[in-house]
């Protein structure tokens, strides 16, 4: 049971750092450090995009953009850290024989 834990929290993980690297680069994309023309930045955006736009359509129904600001992806972090803390103090519990 512990390895399958592990390998969820694992994902979790992963998830988390493709939301920060997406977040970062749609900075450095509205302040123009990065060109979507360029192939390879494209080709990069349109692959997080196609990982996390699943994720995010269902809380953007729920929370809406506040003026340009969207907060999705700080929502998809927190349900993940949460998730996280669920499985790490509920997950780990040691059995009693």
């Amino acid at each position: 049971m512990r390895a399958i834990l592990d390998v969820i929290l694992f994902l979790l993980n992963i998830a988390t750092w493709i939301i920060i690297i997406q977040a970062v680069m749609s900075w450095l994309v509205a302040f123009n450090v990065l060109s979507i023309t360029n192939p390879t930045v494209r080709s990069i955006w349109g692959g997080l995009e196609r990982i996390t736009e699943p994720v995010y359509a269902p809380i953007r129904r729920i929370i809406p953009p506040l003026g340009g600001l969207d907060l999705t992806p700080m929502a998809v972090l927190l349900i993940i850290f949460f998730l996280q803390r669920l499985i790490v103090r509920y997950g780990y519990t040691v059995a009693p024989f």
